[in-house]
């Protein structure tokens, strides 16, 4: 580990890594899914491939950064002398910069939407309606650039704070608050007339929805929802104290993740089955869908509508940023450790570059809208990029490099801290990594061209 590296403080690892999970596919996409594929039979078969493929995944990155005490592209390096395994590192420094850059237009909706919830809160008549405002607002210039661009510098100003002042300080704040604003959501949801619906849709175990799809979709969900496979938990790792047990930490993140996407769900189906809304997923679902049932929320109760309504679009700004600066650090923490630059320097040129491809990205739904890449526009082709392909590139050779390049000896001490934790299950995770999980991955990567 660098002679003045940082290190993140007892919880403020977990954190750090929970946050760089819990983002917006958590509540976008699961809630959506566990209905589509059996209810609660959905939820096991989740639970199942996130124990046997995200978290095993998660451990390969966690001991190659710690083990290297490097980011990504150094780390593959330092540990294969002479090899290409850094090109690895540096294919995921590749897929987080694209990530950012894309992700942080979803963050800037996010503020427009939360201002707009202060401001003068909505007032849709329909799906319709809802659909066309954001359509427009969208496909504009000026505003979704204006706000794109404030969610990229809140970005940089945590980052530019360093590990513990920055990153560290706000996912301990923002983590717990976030649980607090999801149970409170979840709670309310719950209570509407005509919510029973959407519990049902959720918690109804329905095995005869299980399939090949199912299982594919609770792989990629699992996989993609925990972050692995663009170095975010190896960069975190490089910054993880030795005497931290990456095992309990591991799993901790993953137990944070699904009780956060599970809760998550119950905040957000009952509603939508209580306003007579057909169930859907994506972006739709929170800039569509959901303001036309708070605009119906507020006319019942306009001061309760504004509050929950306020709450909830709060909740997406933070998860979106808890996810987005981990992003960020793994491009920044790579500049500092390969070319020494200083965090500053570092922080602010990832930022300028990340924000001429954010805004292309973010005129793509407007002015760019013609300049499409087999068929989709650039913000599209980001995303299926950096989700369908890196990810899955990065993650297999994490597998790979953990169960069959690295020493079972150095395996074995950084998994159960030099022998000091005593695991029985080391070998269990070990024939996980080794055998399963790469197998896994490549039917996750068949599926994304079947599906």
């Amino acid at each position: 580990m660098g002679k003045n590296r940082e290190t993140f403080g007892r919880m403020g690892y977990v954190m750090a890594l929970a946050g760089s999970a819990i983002g917006l596919g958590n509540i976008w996409r699961f809630p959506y899914m566990v209905g589509e594929h059996g209810g609660a039979a959905f939820i096991i078969l989740y639970i199942i491939c996130s124990l046997v493929i995200s978290i095993p995944i998660l451990f390969c990155e966690s001991i190659i950064g710690r083990r290297a005490g490097l980011s990504t592209f150094g780390a593959l390096r330092k540990l294969a002398p002479g090899s290409n395994w850094r090109f690895v590192g540096l294919i995921t420094v590749i897929g987080c910069f694209v990530i950012l850059s894309f992700y942080s237009v979803v963050g800037g909706w996010s503020i427009d939407y939360l201002v707009r919830s202060v401001s003068e809160g909505f007032s849709y008549t329909s799906i319709e309606s809802s659909s066309k405002v954001f359509a427009s607002f969208s496909s504009a210039v000026w505003e979704p650039l204006l706000f794109f661009t404030l969610f990229l510098m809140v970005n940089t100003a945590i980052v530019l704070l360093g590990i513990k002042n920055g990153i560290e300080n706000f996912t301990k704040v923002t983590i717990p608050l976030l649980f607090i604003i999801i149970v409170f959501l979840a709670g309310y949801s719950i209570s509407l007339p005509g919510a029973g619906k959407g519990v049902y849709y959720i918690l109804h175990p329905d095995f005869s929805k299980i399939n090949g799809v199912s299982v594919a979709c609770a792989m990629g969900q699992s996989f993609f929802s925990i972050s692995v496979g663009v170095g975010c938990v190896l960069t975190f790792s490089s910054y993880m104290s030795k005497s931290d047990n990456i095992v309990s930490s591991g799993i901790l993140t993953g137990v944070f993740d699904t009780i956060f996407a599970l809760i998550a769900a119950f905040a957000i189906m009952p509603a939508v089955f209580a306003s007579g809304v057909e169930p859907g997923a994506g972006p739709s679902l929170i800039f569509e869908t959901l303001p036309y049932i708070f605009a119906n929320l507020s006319a019942q109760a306009p001061v309760l509508g504004r509050i929950i309504t306020i709450v909830f679009f709060l909740s997406i700004l933070m998860a979106a940023l808890t996810s987005s600066i981990s992003m960020l650090e793994v491009v920044v923490s790579n500049l500092v450790d390969q070319k020494h630059l200083s965090r500053t320097r570092a922080t602010l040129a990832v930022s300028v570059s990340a924000w001429v491809l954010g805004a292309l990205c973010c005129l793509s739904f407007g002015v760019l809208s013609g300049f499409t890449i087999g068929g989709q526009n650039l913000f599209g082709m980001c995303d299926i990029l950096s989700s369908n392909y890196i990810m899955m590139i990065g993650a297999f050779f994490f597998c790979l490099f953990v169960g069959w390049k690295m020493d079972k000896s150095d395996f074995r001490s950084e998994f159960t801290n030099d022998g000091t934790v005593n695991l029985k299950i080391f070998g269990v995770v070990r024939f996980l990594i080794r055998w399963v999980v790469p197998v896994m991955i490549l039917l996750i990567f068949l599926s994304n061209f079947i599906i």
